[in-house]
């Protein structure tokens, strides 16, 4: 996946979760955030930030924030819409017979229904951008909707379709995530719970650049790996 134009800034503070003010040549500018996350570890002021050019003159904001310079560790793709197509873009290489978004199934619309042969799939796509100890934690602010997912998948799994959790890990040197019960609970028992009823975790591990993000690896967590909650205190 590759962003059209992107330049360089300095974040400088973020007064909602859908704005930020960026220096950007100097100039003051505001800015739309593509992550309502709360991302408090990486928008720091003075970090680097890229940010993509709308194309849209008529916005109110003429700028997209959606990467961040995390010192120390490197470069953080932080647009919330990016796993899903980054996440399309990989499926298409893995060849499954049919790959269909937004599938509708029981109360939720899950990321993707595939099919290969006469084998279903459902997958669920989620983003992480923290990271702590070189592990990444999911999610940076609770997810009641991650956590329906998740039983929406446990449930599927009954009925014949293989279910998978894919943690699309947007930075480089990444290649675990965890449940981050710190900050909610309720989704690493969900993810507990998911596992033990078979539904597979993936880790998509990514290449980050300033205008792009791709799937360069991916690993399954091991049907025998500890499924236990794990804290990230």
């Amino acid at each position: 996946m590759k962003y059209q134009k992107v330049v360089e800034g300095k974040f400088v503070d973020r007064p909602n979760r859908f704005i930020a003010h960026v220096k950007i040549d100097g100039e003051l500018q505001t800015v739309h955030v593509k992550n309502t996350g709360r991302c408090k570890e990486l928008l720091l002021p003075d970090a680097a930030v890229y940010l993509e050019v709308a194309d849209n003159p008529k916005r109110k904001t003429a700028y997209d924030l959606i990467a961040v310079y995390k010192e120390n560790f490197g470069l953080i793709n932080i647009d919330s819409q990016a796993p899903n197509k980054v996440a399309k873009e990989w499926l298409e290489t893995q060849s499954f017979d049919l790959i269909r978004p937004e599938y509708k199934y029981g109360n939720s619309r899950i990321d993707f229904y595939m099919k290969k042969g006469q084998q279903e799939y459902l997958m669920e796509v989620k983003g992480c951008t923290l990271e702590r100890d070189g592990i990444g934690y999911f999610p940076d602010a609770p997810t009641e909707r991650g956590v329906k997912h998740l039983r929406e998948l446990a449930e599927a799994r009954k009925a014949g379709y293989e279910c998978i959790l894919a943690f699309v890990i947007q930075m480089e040197g990444v290649e675990e995530v965890r449940a981050n019960v710190m900050t909610h609970p309720e989704f690493g028992k969900a993810l507990e719970e998911a596992g033990a009823a078979g539904v597979k975790i993936w880790f998509l591990m990514c290449k980050v650049e300033k205008d792009g993000l791709s799937v360069k690896d991916w690993a399954q967590r091991a049907e025998t790996a500890d499924t236990r909650l794990h804290s990230n205190g």
